[in-house]
């Protein structure tokens, strides 16, 4: 049974009770039989893993998994391949910042996303939104690789992504002090479909509250490769997003008016978020008109119950791209600066969005080619600076 307006309430309630079976045994069978030392000797093992490599050097039981997972997502087409990459064509860099800020925040929105990732040690607490940004990147930017939806290098990706998961989930069985009654099953299949909504139709909208104008044809693109991305982590038919992304539309907005909250927990991982923007990517003074762009991107009524600061004076696109006059020196070669100027009168994101994307996506760049992006660690433990 496809998922649909009429029944996405039910399902979701279903897909909360639900993980990875096939993939939960494999990581479970690996630690208990020691094949890899804990939850972080998977995660090193699974770090190494990469498309078209030798799978004999693997464990058998890994091995035999990794194969099976390449298998395509039923009814996938050339013409979802091209509509895809249409749409990186014209979009990847603002949709790979955007995933990285209104992405990531609209994950902590969910308060079972924000207790799982704030619990899981250093790859959800004080060093999280890094590590996990990082981590992310791997896959924002992967997606709009020229060929990544062809030569299995996309799927790989994903695959690694559904084994840590997976560790986490294991994490939390094994501390023995998570609420399966309240909670559900750790990252759910639930939670997962929630992820594939915010980073799919949930950007689409910040596109659109920024200005960007972005075509039936690209949208439909875009909603097809988080189909493709969906299949590979690890999702059960019954539980696909499907490749409609009005029909997606539609679901997301029930689902997220039930399940974005305000949260202590969210509120802090968000916290952290702007302190890794700030320190990493953007620095004063153009932090300020950054975090405004973010804000409008995600809108005020999210935005709060993230808590995202309110900064009132750049409350306006006008304002906001004239706070960026005299920024051209910067450090990101631009940002908010002289391109500013030349978006008031238009739409005043445009520049700023395509200086921003630069900025943002050249700093994950980095730290993907220069060994910045550390493997994800957790602590053996949950409670992480609580």
């Amino acid at each position: 049974m496809a998922l649909t307006e009429q029944n996405v309430e039910a399902e979701m309630e279903a897909a909360n009770q639900v993980g990875d079976p096939p993939a939960d045994a494999l990581v479970s069978d690996l630690i208990d039989n020691r094949e890899v030392d804990g939850v972080n000797g998977l995660f090193r093992t699974i770090g190494t893993l990469k498309h078209g490599q030798d799978l004999s050097q693997l464990p058998t039981r890994l091995a035999e998994f990794l194969q099976e997972a390449a298998a395509e997502p039923p009814g996938w087409s050339e013409a979802d391949v091209k509509a895809a990459e249409g749409f990186f064509d014209n979009h990847h860099g603002v949709a790979s910042m955007l995933q990285g800020t209104v992405g990531l925040i609209g994950t902590y929105l969910s308060p079972t996303g924000a207790f799982t990732l704030r619990s899981t040690g250093r790859l959800g607490g004080v060093e999280g939104p890094g590590r996990r940004l990082s981590q992310s990147s791997r896959l924002f930017i992967g997606m709009g690789d020229r060929g990544a939806l062809r030569d299995g290098s996309l799927a790989a990706t994903v695959t690694k992504v559904r084994l840590v998961h997976s560790s986490v989930r294991q994490l939390h069985k094994k501390s023995g002090e998570w609420d399966y009654e309240k909670w559900g099953e750790p990252v759910s299949q639930k939670y997962t479909a929630g992820a594939i909504g915010v980073f799919s139709v949930q950007v689409l909208e910040a596109m659109k509250n920024l200005g960007v104008h972005v075509s039936d044809e690209d949208r439909q693109g875009f909603m097809c490769a988080w189909h493709y991305v969906n299949h590979y982590l690890g999702t059960p038919e019954r539980w696909l997003m499907p490749k409609d992304v009005d029909l997606v539309d539609r679901m997301w907005r029930i689902e997220r008016e039930k399940e974005w909250k305000e949260t202590d927990d969210g509120k802090f991982m968000t916290e952290q978020a702007l302190k890794f923007y700030e320190r990493e990517m953007v620095p004063p003074p153009a932090y300020a008109p950054f975090v405004a762009m973010v804000r409008r991107a995600l809108g005020d009524k999210y935005a709060d119950m993230a808590g995202i600061p309110s900064n009132a004076a750049l409350d306006t696109g006008a304002a906001l791209a004239s706070a960026g006059h005299g920024l051209a020196g910067n450090t990101f070669g631009g940002l908010f600066g002289e391109a500013a100027k030349e978006a008031t009168g238009t739409n005043p994101y445009d520049a700023i969005l395509g200086q921003a994307s630069k900025a943002f996506n050249s700093v994950q760049e980095y730290a993907l080619t220069h060994d910045k992006d550390d493997q994800p660690q957790m602590h053996q433990e949950l409670h992480d600076n609580r």
